[in-house]
C-alpha cells in the first residue's frame, strides 16, 4: 500500500512539473484572469503608443493604443490628401461585450483639442485611408481601427468622446465617454 501511494506522489509531482498547460477544474480556481496572446504589434513611424485604461461607453470597450498628430498629407491607394492645419491619427481597439449585436457608427467619435474645441472625425480622410463607417459589431467582436481627424497647426489633441452604439438605457446613442488622451 505504501508503494503504490509513493508512486501516486511521484507521478502527480511529475504530472505538475511539465510544459503542458494547468487548466483548473471544477474543485479549483484560477487566481488570475486567463488572457488571449495577443502579438504586440509594432508602433508605425511617427506614432505615440498611448498607455490609456479601457473605457466603456455601454457594453462597448475602448482602448486608445496610438496616437500621431502634426501630419500634413495623408496617402491612400488612389488619393493625396492635404490637411488644412494637421492630421491627427488615433488608433483604437473596440469590443463589443454585450450580448447581441450593436450598430456601430465608426466615424462618430469627437475629439477635444487643447483649447476645448470639439472635431469631428474627417470623413474625407477616413475614405481614403479606407477606415469603417458604420458595422454590425457582433456579440464579443473585437475591431481595431484608425480615427482621423483634422485639426488647427497650434492644436493639441486633448481627449475623445467616444459612442458606443444604442444600449437599453439611450436608445438614440445620445451619451458619450470622454477619454482623456494623457493621464493628469
Amino acid at each position: 500500500m505504501r508503494r503504490v501511494v509513493a508512486v501516486m506522489a511521484v507521478v502527480l509531482a511529475a504530472a505538475g512539473c511539465g510544459d503542458a498547460p494547468v487548466v483548473a477544474g471544477p474543485e479549483t480556481t484560477a487566481t488570475s484572469a486567463e488572457t488571449y496572446p495577443v502579438p504586440p504589434q509594432t508602433v508605425r513611424p511617427d506614432e505615440k503608443p498611448l498607455k490609456v485604461p479601457t473605457t466603456s461607453d455601454g457594453d462597448t470597450a475602448f482602448t486608445l493604443v496610438g496616437l500621431t498628430s502634426e501630419m500634413p498629407t495623408l496617402i491612400g491607394s488612389h488619393a493625396e490628401f492635404h490637411a488644412k492645419g494637421q492630421f491627427v491619427r488615433l488608433r483604437m481597439s473596440v469590443i463589443n461585450n454585450g450580448r447581441s449585436s450593436v450598430s456601430f457608427a465608426a466615424r462618430r467619435h469627437v475629439l477635444i483639442d487643447d483649447h476645448e474645441v470639439e472635431h469631428q472625425v474627417d470623413a474625407q480622410a477616413m475614405t481614403i485611408k479606407r477606415q469603417p463607417e458604420t458595422i454590425d459589431l457582433g456579440a464579443n467582436v473585437r475591431l481595431e481601427y484608425d480615427v482621423y481627424y483634422d485639426l488647427p497647426d497650434d492644436a493639441k489633441p486633448l481627449a475623445l468622446r467616444v459612442y458606443g452604439g444604442p444600449t437599453l438605457t439611450d436608445l438614440q446613442d445620445e451619451s458619450g465617454t470622454e477619454i482623456r488622451l494623457a493621464q493628469p
